[in-house]
């Protein structure tokens, strides 16, 4: 579970059938903290499918998901010849953290923000009609 550190980056692949492909990084913060040491681990994640147009649509910096998945690690030479190891997160579930109301904060919600509040009393964000179809758990 972290936070969004800036919107998705949605590329599609090539082909007749174009496949969306979502990459984002989430800054988790460390339970632990020992001095000197960072305070939070920068987690890169890759979405496929319908679950990466669903991150491309509703995440934004900032937001506060969790996901699971599987680790994946490579590597590649970059243009100055050096090997770089990547290890990124495989998404296979994504899902908002906290209500909508919670991410912009009460009162920044109620200063000057135009949108109708869509969250119920007990803090779950309502799904609008007809958006089954986008949902990428169905």
């Amino acid at each position: 579970m972290g936070r969004l550190t800036r919107d998705p980056d949605i590329r599609y692949s090539a082909g007749a059938t174009p496949m969306a492909i979502a990459r984002y990084t989430l800054a988790v913060d460390r339970r632990f903290k020992k001095d000197g040491e960072p305070n939070a681990d920068f987690i890169t994640c890759v979405a496929f499918g319908k679950s990466a147009e669903f991150a491309e649509k509703y995440f934004k910096q900032g937001t506060k998901i969790t996901v699971s998945g599987h680790i994946q690690t490579g590597s590649y030479t970059n243009k100055d010849g050096q090997k770089v190891n990547t290890t990124e997160v495989m998404i296979e579930e994504q899902e908002f953290a906290e209500s909508k109301r919670s991410s912009y904060g009460e009162s920044s919600q109620q200063n000057s923000r135009s949108e109708p509040s869509q969250a119920d009393g007990d803090g779950f964000m309502n799904i609008p009609d007809g958006i089954d179809e986008e949902m990428p758990f169905n």
